[in-house]
C-alpha cells in the first residue's frame, strides 16, 4: 500500500482539509399536501480527510450559485478549509471561478479586508478527469449517505425542511460510528468517533 496523503495523516482541526461530492437527485416538494409540486434536490457531502467526519448540506439545484450558498453555510458552521478536494464537476469548477472572481472584486474594493481573507483562502484541488477512485474517502461517504437515505425515505418526496432534518440525522449517525477503541481494556466500550472532534 502506498503512502497516504499528508492531509489524511496530519493532525488538524476538523474539516481543515476536506473532500466534497454530490449525492442525488432526491425528490423535494414545495409544501405538504396533495397538490404539492415536486422538484429535484441534491445533497452536498463534505468529508473531513483527517477525522472522517461528515457534513451534509441540502442543495435545491445543480448550479454554481446553489453550491456557493451551500459552501457558505458549511464554512460558517465548520470553519474555512485550507484545501477542498473534489471531482471536476462543472458546478464545482464554476464555483471555484466565481469565488475567485468575487475575491478579486472585493480586493479592489476593500484592500485590508481582502488581505485578511487572502490568509484564510481555500485552495481547491480537482481530481483528474475520469479518475473517481482518487476521491475514495468522500465517495464512501456518499455511499453511506445513500444507504441511510434509501432506508429512511425510500421514494418518498419530502419538503426542504424535512430533507434538512433527515440529512442532519444521517450526519449524526455517520459521525457516531466507531473509529477505534479509547483503551485496551475489553470491558471498556468507549470508542473514538468522528463526532468527538
Amino acid at each position: 500500500m502506498g503512502q497516504l496523503p499528508s492531509a489524511r495523516v496530519t493532525p488538524a482541526r476538523p474539516f481543515y482539509n476536506s473532500g466534497l461530492d454530490y449525492a442525488g437527485p432526491v425528490t423535494l416538494k414545495t409544501w405538504r399536501g396533495r397538490a404539492a409540486r415536486s422538484y429535484k434536490g441534491y445533497l452536498a457531502i463534505f468529508v473531513c480527510l483527517a477525522t472522517s467526519a461528515v457534513h451534509i448540506e441540502v442543495v435545491t439545484d445543480y448550479t454554481t450559485d446553489a453550491f456557493i450558498a451551500a459552501y457558505k453555510r458549511f464554512s460558517g458552521r465548520r470553519g474555512i478549509c485550507a484545501t477542498l478536494q473534489s471531482d471536476c464537476c462543472t458546478n464545482f469548477v464554476g464555483a471555484d471561478v466565481e469565488l475567485k472572481r468575487q475575491f478579486q472584486q472585493s480586493s479592489q474594493e476593500l484592500g485590508s479586508l481582502a488581505s485578511l481573507l487572502a490568509n484564510d483562502g481555500t485552495e481547491w484541488k480537482f481530481n483528474p478527469p475520469l479518475a473517481p477512485h482518487f476521491g475514495g474517502k468522500w465517495e464512501a461517504a456518499v455511499k453511506s449517505v445513500k444507504f441511510y437515505l434509501k432506508r429512511i425515505l425510500g421514494d418518498t418526496a419530502v419538503t426542504y425542511e424535512e430533507m434538512t432534518t433527515v440529512a442532519v440525522q444521517i450526519e449524526a449517525v455517520l459521525n457516531s460510528r466507531p473509529l477505534s477503541p479509547l483503551s485496551d481494556d475489553v470491558n471498556d466500550y468507549a470508542v473514538l468517533t468522528p463526532g468527538i472532534f
